[in-house]
């Protein structure tokens, strides 16, 4: 497994509650832009609609090499998942505050695939605690390694 891509303001924004994977549709060269790294997920989210799993807001940047046909970097991509599955993410996303948020994409025997994460949105408090914690341990490391 190579990590191509990490969404790492969804770990800010977002309190994580349970991951899954899924398989990306891809056209025309965009594989090779994924595989040289050229994918961006900031912004980026997911939804269901019509009982598919849709990805909206990826930036996949186009091929330098790629000829006249180029598709557009921001198009919304369809992913892949079984149909038990969709059904559960689409019912905890009923729930009120739950989101879909791409949180990595990586390449699997030679697939691109994408984690994603049922997510619920913290609060601005809730941020500022988390960085404090989060500082607070690396301090801790710090002094027992030097003492």
């Amino acid at each position: 497994m190579k990590l191509v891509a990490e969404n790492r303001k969804a770990y800010h924004d977002y309190e994580i509650d349970e991951k899954m994977e899924a398989g990306i549709v891809l056209v025309g060269s965009e594989i090779k832009s994924i595989r040289n790294g050229r994918i961006n997920l900031k912004d980026s989210y997911c939804i269901i609609k019509n009982g598919e799993l849709f990805l909206l807001g990826a930036h996949i940047s186009t091929y330098d090499k790629t000829s006249s046909f180029a598709p557009d970097p921001t198009r919304t991509r369809k992913l892949l998942m079984h149909r038990s599955e969709i059904d559960k993410l689409e019912r905890k996303t009923k729930v009120k505050g739950f989101s879909l948020v791409p949180l990595k994409v990586y390449i699997e025997n030679g697939l691109a695939k994408i984690e994603i994460g049922v997510a619920k949105g913290k609060k601005e408090y809730e941020k500022r605690n988390a960085i404090k914690d989060r500082e607070v341990k690396r301090e801790i490391q710090r002094s027992l390694k030097e003492g």
